[in-house]
């Protein structure tokens, strides 16, 4: 009886566990495969901001492509969520080999929501290319980005990421030729390993702050009545000569958000993994349990006993 207790514990924790580490393999297949889309990205923008605030947003799933001048500073943003690993590139098309007088070197940086520049993990972020090349490829791929970090800590945290494409080295002569760009983020499922404790109230992108200002006036305005009374009054009096104030909102890169909106950042496959550990710690209770327990009546009873 004891033996096939023994048997029958371990039978039923060789199928738990084999279960478990089939839907790891399929968790893991799933999160590292490419989707059947993500090597079609569809069109974006075709252009290119010249600086942080004027940065072209670029939609998740989309490559952007931009008609600009050698020794120019091109700048896109991109959305990238928490969980994520974003690889950035970048394919600039040069000019004809006639209309050039040298070798050229390009490069790309990539900025996080506090315009803190990132390093890259791995990827090729500055490129020489011959006077006879036609094109050539950047990338750049930061770390996970991750829910929160220590204020101290430049880790990537979610929201906006500018991408700046410019010529670093080049001949004088060939300053303003005309180039072609093709910029796209190719964002990857970090997974659990990556996720920590917490989340940041708000993602970092541009606006945020504006937002924040255009709800607290509203608040204002409805509790100063008199006072917006009475500044319609100055307006009226005033007639042609009163101009309304310069605007303090600008439009941003903050109108576009990740596929699924921004996370909450509470969610990730660790609690998968914690709810299987404690599951596996139950049977193995169990299973201790009934290898050590005494039988509860002799294995042998006499006749007519």
């Amino acid at each position: 009886m004891r033996s096939f207790r023994t048997a029958f514990t371990a039978l039923i924790c060789t199928t738990v566990l084999a279960g478990l580490t089939g839907f790891a393999g399929a968790g893991t297949a799933a999160a590292e495969s490419p989707s059947p889309d993500a090597g079609e990205n569809t069109s974006g923008p075709t252009q290119a901001g010249t600086g942080f605030r004027d940065a072209t947003a670029v939609p998740p799933g989309s490559a952007a492509t931009a008609e600009a001048s050698s020794g120019d500073y091109l700048y896109w943003a991109f959305p990238v969520d928490a969980g994520q690993r974003p690889t950035f590139k970048a394919e600039v098309t040069l000019p004809q080999a006639t209309a050039r007088h040298g070798d050229s070197t390009w490069r790309i940086d990539v900025y996080d929501g506090l315009r803190r520049r990132q390093p890259c993990m791995y990827g090729m972020q500055s490129r020489a290319a011959g006077q006879d090349t036609g094109s050539v490829a950047l990338s750049c791929t930061l770390r996970p980005v991750r829910s929160l970090a220590d204020p101290w800590s430049d880790h990537p945290l979610p929201g906006s990421y500018y991408l700046r494409l410019t010529v670093t080295d080049a001949p004088e002569k060939d300053l303003g030729l005309p180039v072609r760009a093709r910029v796209e983020a190719d964002l990857k499922d970090a997974g659990g390993a990556e996720a920590v404790d917490g989340t940041l109230s708000t993602p970092l992108v541009p606006g945020a702050s504006a937002k924040d200002a255009e709800d607290a006036e509203d608040d204002g305005d409805g509790k100063d009545d008199e006072s917006g009374q009475d500044g319609k009054a100055a307006e009226e009096e005033g007639g042609d000569d009163a101009s309304p104030g310069p605007s303090t909102t600008r439009q941003t890169a903050s109108s576009v958000e990740p596929e699924d909106g921004w996370s909450s950042g509470w969610w990730s496959d660790r609690w998968i993994w914690t709810a299987a550990g404690g599951v596996l710690a139950v049977l193995a209770a169990f299973g201790g349990r009934a290898l050590t327990r005494r039988p509860q009546r002799p294995s042998r009873v006499p006749p007519g006993y």
